[in-house]
């Protein structure tokens, strides 16, 4: 296996399709990953069709990683498949709420990343579009995907067209805290951030957006917090349209 150490996310993609074989494969392998209860809380939808495709970027921003790839792969939380099976076997099921979501949707991304590893050991590039969730009405609508069905996570899929530098990571020793949490000294703090925000991009990021520091283009640009509010508001709004945030149940 490769070493994670050498991974790389990809957005260009030559015009040679998956194979549907490779592609069912990788995923009947993921489905082996963890999951809740054995329950197998999520759904993949597949999208090779360039017209289906083209009608799932609006709601990713027209990235292009979804304008090149050969294949688009959205993963679903789906309580709806397992609640029809209750229903027909005598069981009143009650997964219409928040707490079944959260149990769905970690099924969802760890078998989302399970794949993605087997994919990227296969020769395959991946990209995860984090968009899913900005607009998952639009989505919702496009894939037809009922009650109890929601998108968590897009993984575009197909062989690279490039090979880009590798995105910077924190120290492991900035991640990892034994026994409990340790908060950080402002001096663990500098340590963990300034290789990030001495490179190159970084720099170029705070230049264009006409900040200080690259702190200040996460919180007042790319990540602002008017921004965060207005996609929580939607993301529940679309749960309880789902079935899954029901304030009056939960």
């Amino acid at each position: 296996m490769k070493s994670l150490n050498e991974r790389r996310t990809i957005r260009h993609y030559t015009t040679q399709p998956v194979p549907v074989e490779l592609l069912n494969d990788l995923l009947a392998q993921s489905f082996r990953a963890s999951t809740t209860g054995n329950m197998q809380l999520y759904s993949i939808v597949v999208s090779t069709d360039k017209e289906r495709i083209a009608a799932l970027s609006p709601a990713h921003y027209h990235q292009t990683a979804i304008r090149t790839a050969p294949a688009v792969l959205t993963f679903c939380a789906d309580f709806h498949r397992f609640s029809l099976w209750c229903r027909q076997s005598n069981a009143e099921p009650g997964y219409e709420n928040f707490q079944s979501f959260m149990n769905a949707a970690m099924d969802t991304l760890i078998v989302a990343q399970t794949f993605c590893m087997l994919a990227e050991e296969a020769g395959l590039g991946i990209c995860y579009l984090g968009t899913t969730t900005y607009n998952p009405q639009e989505i919702i609508e496009t894939l037809q995907l009922p009650r109890l069905v929601f998108p968590v996570t897009t993984i575009t899929i197909g062989y690279p067209d490039e090979h880009p530098e590798q995105a910077d990571r924190l120290p492991a020793k900035s991640l990892i805290h034994n026994e409990r949490y340790y908060d950080y000294t402002p001096e663990e703090i500098r340590a963990a951030y300034t290789y990030k925000e001495s490179l190159p991009e970084s720099q170029k990021f705070i230049a264009e957006n006409n900040k200080e520091t690259l702190a200040q283009v996460f919180t007042n640009v790319r990540y602002a917090r008017l921004d965060n509010e207005r996609i929580s508001e939607n993301l529940i709004q679309t749960l309880r349209q789902q079935g899954f945030f029901d304030l009056g149940k939960c």
